[in-house]
């Protein structure tokens, strides 16, 4: 499959670094990598899903139970995405929490996927050997799986995602990374579309501000909110990271 070309946040700037974008507009097209986020969590969450992680209950208390079935899918938080001329993103938080998420995962020894964008685009700094390539120092150790994409969903990468998860008996994946409505929102349909029982962590993502259709902004925190609305409850359910984590730490593991 080809590389996306992608729109750029901003004046065209002289290299064009990516960030998984779905659908460039305009004249002003990169190829892009992707993950989302939000500052405030709470406030940015759909009713739904701040009704049902606030109580506890629906599906997210069901998937708890079935924590030690769920991959941590950490997407593109790579260093080339912090380029200024990527414009102002949003959630500074998001780095943090994706820290502490593969922290929890990996103490209760389950499945963490690190996805990394590998551009084919020769000025991209996603482009393997560069150093926009590599992840963030929050992006630590050898994870279970390590995918290579140039597409937006982690389920189009090599080697293969799914069938790597169903040979292990994982039902469910945990997502986190950039941005939150390119490469992070792609692989969330994907995964509900192929059944797994979904986690969006709003909070673990981050994306920028996105020049909108017909002109004019659209903030990246609300970029983020149309997200979660998105896929709550069609395709995944949204979490922050301390209910996520404080499932994690409580859901019971086989003895």
């Amino acid at each position: 499959m080809s590389e996306p070309e992608l729109s750029w946040p901003g004046p065209i700037p002289p290299a064009d670094p990516e960030a998984c974008r779905a659908h460039g507009q305009g004249s002003r097209r990169i190829d892009s990598d992707s993950s989302a986020s939000a500052g405030a969590i709470a406030g940015g969450l759909p009713a739904a899903a701040r009704s049902g992680v606030k109580a506890g209950c629906g599906r997210l208390a069901a998937v708890a139970r079935d924590l030690d079935r769920t991959a941590l899918l950490v997407i593109d938080v790579q260093k080339g995405l912090d380029d200024p001329r990527l414009g102002p993103r949003n959630n500074p938080d998001c780095e943090a929490n994706v820290a502490a998420l593969i922290a929890a995962w990996r103490a209760a020894g389950r499945a963490v996927v690190f996805v990394r964008h590998d551009s084919a685009r020769p000025d991209s700094p996603l482009r393997p050997g560069q150093p926009g390539n590599d992840f963030k120092p929050v992006v630590s150790g050898t994870p279970d799986l390590l995918v290579t994409k140039h597409t937006n969903s982690a389920f189009l990468g090599t080697p293969d995602l799914h069938g790597w998860l169903a040979q292990r008996g994982i039902t469910g994946v945990a997502i986190a990374g950039i941005q939150t409505n390119y490469c992070c929102e792609a692989t969330a349909r994907m995964a509900g579309d192929l059944g797994y029982d979904t986690l969006f962590v709003l909070d673990a993502t981050h994306t920028f501000d996105l020049p909108a259709h017909g002109g004019g902004t659209i903030a990246a925190d609300e970029l983020a909110r149309v997200t979660a609305s998105n896929l709550q409850d069609e395709s995944a359910d949204v979490v922050t990271t301390a209910d996520l984590l404080r499932l994690a730490t409580s859901a019971r593991r086989p003895g």
